[in-house]
């Protein structure tokens, strides 16, 4: 149920809710009960990006927001968020070169400074540029809608500035996975493609490589998106092996078009 028809359904329940209270002379704080219920499966949506609950998104490289699908079964898709990383980004791209790998970078907009030949080597190499904002601040989901499409268009003005126009990014990642209404609003005005994930490696927070790789080999299907971040020192550690477990699975890899 979608946040519009709940927000029907629930302001009658509860103004029937409140005068049954008033009437019976109950405590007000039955209300809350209630509330709760009604903001749970909002605040589910705006934190998983899977339930498309105020924007679709892609997740998958079967899902049906691609149109005319000319992906291979064995297909799976690693992206990459939060870059560039003056350090952690050329050595995923050292690591990419080598396995003959492309993937998916969705960077940090503001990121981009004295990283110019670092962005400029991910497009010559065959990768995808995706947008991941421009300051990826922890504030971003309490702006209005104009401000967040103001960020969306500084961070691809950026791409644009160093890549060239014709080298925008066509694919958004929302920061954090979080959504909501105002940031739909921009999604759309901005034109771009929502995209999310199906597999997240967890790897800001994995605590061993062991861990995050047994995490990648346990949880890849064909069709994966897979969610890493090439800021991370565990990220770059893991990546070769995990590429190489991929292709002795049958995996083979491709990125969103």
């Amino acid at each position: 149920m979608k946040l519009k028809k709940r927000i029907l359904i629930f302001l009658p329940l509860l103004a029937i809710l409140i005068l049954g209270i008033i009437k019976l002379n109950l405590s007000i704080w039955l209300i809350l009960p209630f509330i709760i219920v009604f903001l749970f499966p909002i605040v589910m949506g705006a934190i998983r990006i899977q339930d498309d609950y105020f924007i679709k998104s892609i997740h998958s490289l079967n899902d049906p927001l691609i149109a005319n699908n000319h992906y291979l079964p064995t297909d799976i898709c690693i992206t990459f968020d939060d870059g560039i990383h003056k350090e952690y980004t050329p050595k995923v791209l050292d690591i990419l070169k080598s396995q003959d790998v492309k993937a998916m970078f969705f960077i940090i907009g503001k990121n981009i400074l004295h990283n110019e030949s670092i962005l400029k080597r991910i497009l010559n190499e065959g990768h995808i540029v995706g947008n991941h904002s421009d300051q990826h601040s922890f504030w971003f989901d309490m702006k209005s809608s104009s401000n967040m499409l103001d960020e969306i268009k500084v961070a691809n003005n950026r791409v644009g500035e160093v890549l060239g126009k014709e080298n925008e990014p066509i694919y958004f990642r929302p920061p954090y996975g979080v959504t909501n209404p105002n940031l739909a609003k921009a999604i759309n005005k901005s034109g771009l493609i929502s995209v999310g994930w199906n597999l997240r490696s967890m790897d800001t927070v994995a605590k061993t490589k062991t861990e995050l790789l047994t995490k990648l080999k346990n949880e890849t299907r064909a069709g994966s998106i897979i969610l890493l971040h090439d800021r991370c020192p565990i990220t770059v550690d893991t990546l070769t092996d995990y590429i190489m477990f991929c292709k002795t699975q049958g995996f083979t890899f491709t990125t969103l078009k």
